[in-house]
């Protein structure tokens, strides 16, 4: 099996997804659960919906994120198919990338999609649009490659959507912090680049290193 290969998986990731319907649209439950919900709760007041819209967007897409994790690894390790992985001629590394990739265009993409909608529902200045979509761009992978790591070092216990959640929050709050800072300058006349510039070596930091322990946890899994 080439490398030609690896798209072929990701639709497979991505139909059996499909087929799974609650799963491809956790996203959008959490996104319009927010939309619906935050306003009841705290009031109808532009100047208070705009100061927390960019946390609410971004809670709602890491609840979406965190929900998706439990079966990212888990059927294929209870069925055997984790243990083809290594008998095979694509490099582990690479299966690891496409499974996560699938994970983040089934929770962080629409979420992506439907953030411009959320922002106006939640009164979000016009000038802090952009700056919003492109710190879920760049953050909500790192989501995926946080969660998938946690996924893989819980493979093995019986209570792994516990131990995902203690595992994930404390490593994901650096990426709330530096996005929703980026929004709240950018929403307040700032530059959000320090933020932006921070989630991005973030990023670059998540793709270099984590596929790397995902499959060296992975591999301790099935040994």
């Amino acid at each position: 099996m080439s490398l030609a290969a690896l798209p072929a998986l990701l639709a497979r990731d991505l139909r059996l997804a499909v087929r799974h319907g609650g799963e491809s649209l956790m996203p959008l439950f959490f996104l319009f659960a927010v939309l619906i919900l935050v306003p009841l709760g705290v009031g109808p007041g532009p100047n208070l919906l705009a100061s927390i819209a960019p946390g609410m967007v971004w809670v709602a897409a890491l609840l979406a994120s965190l929900l998706a994790l439990e079966n990212l690894f888990r059927p294929d390790f209870e069925d055997g198919t984790l243990e083809q992985w290594w008998l095979g001629h694509l490099p582990v590394t690479g299966l690891v990338l496409i499974r996560l990739l699938s994970h983040w265009l089934i929770t962080g993409l629409p979420v992506i999609i439907f953030a411009p909608l959320a922002a106006q529902m939640l009164y979000l200045p016009d000038q802090a649009l952009g700056v919003l979509l492109l710190s879920l761009l760049i953050g909500t992978p790192i989501l995926s490659l946080v969660g998938g790591l946690a996924a893989a070092l819980t493979l093995g216990t019986n209570r792994g959507s516990v131990l995902l959640s203690i595992l994930v929050f404390p490593l994901v709050v650096p990426v709330l912090i530096f996005a929703t800072g980026a929004v709240s300058a950018a929403a307040d006349g700032f530059s959000p680049r320090a933020h932006l510039g921070l989630l991005a070596a973030l990023l670059v930091l998540a793709l270099t290193l984590v596929p790397l322990a995902i499959s060296a946890a992975l591999r301790l899994n099935i040994e």
